[in-house]
């Protein structure tokens, strides 16, 4: 597993949840997170939620905190879902640092009934990709502003939230090579 903090402002237009993206970016061959602060304007042609498609739905943040996680080892839609359900555990766990009446409905985070973020978990032929972000300021949904952060702290949040991840799979790793299988006495 490795964790990658971008310095740079990239925005996101769903591109990004593309299959070896963190290889051609950064050479990363591993199961990975991806953390960066940018805008997000997702083109029609990269949206995954059919429902979002069919209905014309938006996807658009001028300033969002977005986690790019590419795994591996299975390329089953359910064991990724799981993994995008997890995640936003963990971020829930992690902003309700600062506000502790965040909602959780599946893979979305509400605050004063606002949407927070957004989320999408998908497969193809070679690993499974989960794009998760979360608006740093916006006028109509919920945001970092309306949990009490500002543009400061954008960036201690966002390394708290991928190395939460990153340090849950190398515990999972040391797990799975302690634990006696059913049949071994």
């Amino acid at each position: 597993m490795e964790c990658l903090i971008l310095d740079k402002k990239t925005d996101y237009d769903g591109s990004q949840i593309s299959s070896l993206w963190a290889y051609n970016l950064a050479d990363i061959q591993e199961d990975s997170i991806i953390a960066f602060r940018g805008g997000c304007d997702v083109k029609i042609e990269h949206m995954i939620d059919l429902e979002d498609k069919k209905q014309g739905d938006m996807i658009f943040s001028t300033d969002m905190v977005h986690f790019i996680i590419e795994h591996f080892d299975s390329t089953d839609l359910k064991l990724i879902y799981a993994r995008q359900r997890l995640f936003t555990a963990m971020v829930k766990e992690i902003l309700s640092e600062y506000r502790s009446d965040i909602v959780r409905q599946g893979d979305d985070l509400f605050v004063d009934d606002k949407k927070l973020t957004v989320s999408i978990a998908s497969t193809s032929a070679v690993s499974q990709k989960i794009h998760f972000g979360i608006n740093v300021v916006h006028d109509f949904y919920g945001s970092f502003e309306d949990l009490g952060l500002g543009s400061d702290d954008v960036a201690d949040v966002m390394d708290k939230i991928a190395k939460r991840y990153y340090n849950e799979f190398i515990d999972i790793e040391k797990d799975l090579r302690k634990s006696r299988p059913l049949d071994v006495i």
